[in-house]
Parts: C-alpha cells; sequence; structure tokens
C-alpha cells in the first residue's frame, strides 16, 4: 500500500522546514450557530485565503457552498471536519456533564468534497469510559480508511470533563496527543501546554507534526504563536481569534511573519 497519496496533500498543507502553517479553523457554526463573523461564509473564506493561509477548516455542507472560493489559482489546502460533539456546546451541561459525539461523513465524502485532509474531535477525561471507548474506536476506524484512500489524518485531541482540572496540564496534552500517534493519525491538533519547555516535550514525545489551537480571542494569541514555534510545533489553527478580529487582515499578517521566521 503506497502513501504517495498522503504525501502529497500533505505538502498542500504543512510548509517546508522552519516555516510554520497557519490554518483557519471556520466550523464553528455547526455547534454555536451564526456567532458573530460567520454569516459571510465565502467572503470569510476569500479573506483568509487574501491573507495567505496555508489551509481551512470547514464542514462538508459548507464546502459544497463555497466550493466557488476553491477553484481559483494557489488556494490554501482544504481540511474537512467529519464529526460533531457536544464539547463546546451547553448541551453536555445539561445532561450532568455527559457528552456526546458523532461522525458526519467518511473520507471518501471528503475526498469527493476536494478536501485534502479529514479532521476529528478525540477526548479524554471525561469520566466516561464507554464515551472515549467510541472516541477511539471510531478515530482508529477512520484511521483506516484514510490509509486505504491516501488522505491524511488530524485529530483534534482535548482533554475535557469531570476528571481534568486543567485542560493544558502537559500530561493530559501527552496522553492524548500520543494516543493519536498510536491509532494511526498523520497530525494533531491541540491545546498549547502553557510554556515552550511543556509545549516541547508534548512535541517530542507525540512524534507527530502539532498544530496548536488559538482558542477564544484573546491578547495573547501572538505570544501563542511566537510560543508554539519555539517548542517545535509544526503551526497553528486559529477561529474565532481570526474571523472576530477588528483587523482581521493585519492579525493574520502578523502571525503569518511570525510562522515564516520575520518576527522572532
Amino acid at each position: 500500500m503506497s502513501d504517495f497519496g498522503k504525501k502529497i496533500r500533505l505538502n498542500r498543507i504543512f510548509n517546508e522546514e522552519g516555516c510554520g502553517t497557519l490554518v483557519a479553523a471556520f466550523d464553528h457554526a455547526l455547534v454555536l450557530g451564526p456567532i458573530p463573523g460567520t454569516a459571510d461564509a465565502i467572503g470569510q473564506i476569500s479573506r483568509f485565503i487574501e491573507g495567505r493561509v496555508d489551509a481551512i477548516l470547514l464542514n462538508l455542507g459548507l464546502m459544497q457552498r463555497c466550493s466557488c472560493c476553491f477553484t481559483r489559482a494557489r488556494t490554501p489546502g482544504l481540511i474537512a471536519r467529519l464529526d460533531w460533539t457536544t464539547v463546546w456546546s451547553s448541551l453536555s451541561q445539561e445532561d450532568n456533564g455527559v457528552m456526546r459525539a458523532c461522525m458526519l461523513g467518511n473520507a471518501e465524502d471528503a475526498m469527493r468534497h476536494g478536501a485534502d485532509a479529514v479532521l476529528t474531535y478525540m477526548v479524554v477525561g471525561t469520566g466516561d469510559v464507554d464515551f472515549e471507548m467510541k472516541e477511539i474506536a471510531r478515530n482508529a476506524q477512520l484511521a483506516r480508511e484514510c490509509e486505504r484512500l491516501g488522505i491524511p489524518l488530524i485529530i483534534e485531541t482535548l482533554a475535557r470533563g469531570k476528571s481534568v482540572q486543567n485542560p493544558s496540564d502537559p500530561q493530559w496534552i501527552k496522553l492524548h496527543t500520543r494516543m493519536a500517534t498510536e491509532l494511526g493519525a498523520d497530525a494533531v491538533k491541540t491545546d498549547y501546554a502553557g510554556s515552550v519547555e511543556s509545549m516541547r516535550e508534548v512535541v517530542e514525545s507525540c512524534q507527530l507534526p502539532i498544530l496548536v489551537l488559538g482558542g477564544s480571542p484573546n491578547d495573547s494569541a501572538m505570544g501563542v504563536v511566537r510560543s508554539a514555534m519555539k517548542a517545535g510545533a509544526a503551526g497553528v489553527f486559529f477561529g474565532r481569534n481570526v474571523f472576530q478580529a477588528k483587523d482581521m487582515q493585519g492579525f493574520l499578517r502578523e502571525a503569518r511573519a511570525i510562522l515564516d521566521g520575520a518576527q522572532g
């Protein structure tokens, strides 16, 4: 079985050595609804492209609606979100903290929509053994599908729930990122571990390219970019920090300069 397909598609997302990858996450509306910054989908995706992001994360439905954005020359890589979860919503709190997740498509669906990679959640620390068993099982099944089809799998690994006091605890992050490696992921999206030293430990123990998630809008976003790159991360994922920014292009220019090594 050849892995040429994966290598070619990963090359559309990850930059050359020494330059970090910048991914715009625009999959929020499926869980959070039409929050500020998501109404003009085509306009926002066009602005991501103008800002030189390396890839954009979308749900399958929006990939169809906004396909016109990706028929231009030199467009970013396209990552398909293939699942849904209650980890970000109030549904878990209303159900005594019990989390739910399900698949919304498969690797073949993503390829048919033009995706270069697929992405799913894997949540640990919930205190729910049955839920976490299903998280592992569905990611393992998808990993095998991706191997057959030659499309990369990025797993978004998170520690959330009853057993987790600090989601950024390096011990939690080292656990779930390494789990993704063992399941057959090609890259990981995860929390920042709090410091350059602790994040470097995560990167070394995971043994896969790590993309650090930006989280909610905050003033320390560029600090996270700098620290993540110093720790050896492959790049960053930004969602609301980008599409809710007062100056999106300015934000993207600054992030791009750091990731390209123009700013320390």
